[in-house]
């Protein structure tokens, strides 16, 4: 792809050929082959999952190559910014939703996963770590033996709202319930009487 041109051909004129590229004759080199063609791809410019195109290999054409995204987005001479959306690889938990607003290439680790049962409850960069927390699902539970643990709102940032609740219907909130726990006559649960042989028990509070 090179034309030689040996301008002087006396013996004593030596290494003062010429090589000239055909493909353009002004790029030239004395005593040896011309450098033509430059297949900039070559070098991988282009990011990752990118094609490359060097349409002129010119050595007089550099920056002339073009990087093309998979979805088109393309650049001259050097890497294009492509869309890579995040939320695609389903980074958040089942309960959660991503959302990635800057798919630029070279905006990476900025998604957002918020719970979807509170939508203030938001992390960057990875899951939130516990969306639904069941409060009566510690152990032991909250409340005291015999009562019943309900927490209706199971969101991670509705704390101490769970409901204690006794057989007999008597609840509480945030803590156990204070449950009457039945009729006791103290004064005659003992035996012998709590007072003095010579006083009268009396509990007023048995019904």
């Amino acid at each position: 792809d090179q034309t030689c041109t040996d301008p002087d051909k006396a013996s004593d004129k030596l290494h003062d050929f010429e090589c000239a590229c055909n493909s353009d004759m002004s790029i030239k080199k004395v005593d040896g082959p011309a450098t033509c063609d430059k297949d900039e791809c070559k070098s991988n410019p282009c990011g990752m999952g990118q094609t490359c195109d060097d349409p002129v290999k010119s050595v007089k054409s550099i920056g002339d190559f073009t990087c093309e995204c998979g979805n088109g987005v393309k650049a001259t001479g050097a890497a294009a910014v492509c869309e890579t959306d995040e939320c695609a690889a389903a980074p958040c938990g089942a309960d959660q939703t991503c959302t990635d607003t800057n798919k630029a290439s070279d905006k990476l680790h900025d998604f957002e996963c918020a719970c979807n049962n509170d939508m203030t409850m938001k992390k960057i960069d990875g899951p939130v770590a516990a969306c639904v927390v069941d409060e009566c699902a510690t152990n032991p539970s909250p409340c005291g033996m015999g009562q019943t643990c309900v927490d209706t709102d199971t969101k991670a940032s509705s704390v101490n709202d769970y409901t204690c609740e006794c057989t007999n219907g008597v609840m509480a909130t945030g803590k156990p319930a204070i449950c009457e726990m039945g009729s006791v006559d103290e004064c005659a649960a003992t035996n012998p009487s709590p007072c003095g042989a010579d006083q009268d028990c009396t509990d007023p509070n048995t019904t």
